[in-house]
């Protein structure tokens, strides 16, 4: 491996995935993928074990969210970059990694060129978005305006929507976060005030509508 290379450490629950961005960044000389894992729990071990320049991890891992990684990477190595690839589009999550400290979103169908110029400006210190996301931004900074309701939801709220629109009861719901039904009761209190909406059925169909959660 070139020592000057970026290194990245991949993590994707699907082997399928992970050998098709590895294929991406094949010919990118100045790009090595240096360590893969399938969930969170293996992902910061080799965050850990510090051979690592970019990080690229999906939403969706079974054993912790994307979400929960990015933050706790942040929290260990506040200054290793982490991009989120997600087949999700980013009306989805794209805003709320930003917020938690990502380097930038992706969705899997991006093409390899702008997959590696990602990677490059992350390893750089810059943060990559595109020109839609980076407009939404600019327009919710300049006017406190812009994003969809789910975009103002904290990170447990988003959880919690997620699980309702599952059907998953909350109970089960606050047993999975490792959290008291109250607690949970609470978060789907605010979701309401946030989204202007009544009861789960109408935040079922908005998160349908949308497209947030496959």
């Amino acid at each position: 491996m070139d020592p000057s290379a970026i290194r990245v450490l991949l993590v994707d629950d699907h082997s399928v995935v992970r050998e098709g961005v590895r294929l991406m960044l094949a010919a990118a000389a100045d790009i090595q993928v240096a360590a893969e894992a399938a969930d969170a729990g293996a992902a910061m071990q080799a965050v850990r074990r510090g051979v690592i320049d970019v990080v690229i991890a999906d939403v969706n891992l079974p054993d912790r969210n994307g979400l929960d990684l990015l933050a706790m990477i942040k929290r260990e190595r506040p200054d290793l970059p982490v991009l989120m690839l997600s087949m999700y589009t980013e009306d989805a999550y794209a805003v709320r990694a930003l917020q938690l400290g990502a380097a930038g979103y992706l969705t899997k169908n991006v093409e390899a060129e702008v997959l590696a110029g990602a990677i490059r400006k992350a390893a750089a210190g810059g943060t990559y978005v595109t020109p839609l996301l980076a407009e939404k931004l600019a327009a919710a900074l300049q006017t406190g305006t812009g994003l969809d309701p789910h975009e103002r939801l904290s990170a447990r709220e988003f959880e919690v929507l997620r699980h309702i629109v599952a059907g998953t009861s909350l109970v089960d719901a606050a047993a999975l976060m490792h959290l008291s039904p109250k607690t949970v009761t609470a978060y789907r209190a605010r979701i309401l005030e946030k989204t202007g909406l009544s009861n789960n059925a109408e935040l079922t169909r908005y998160a349908l509508e949308r497209n947030l959660f496959h």
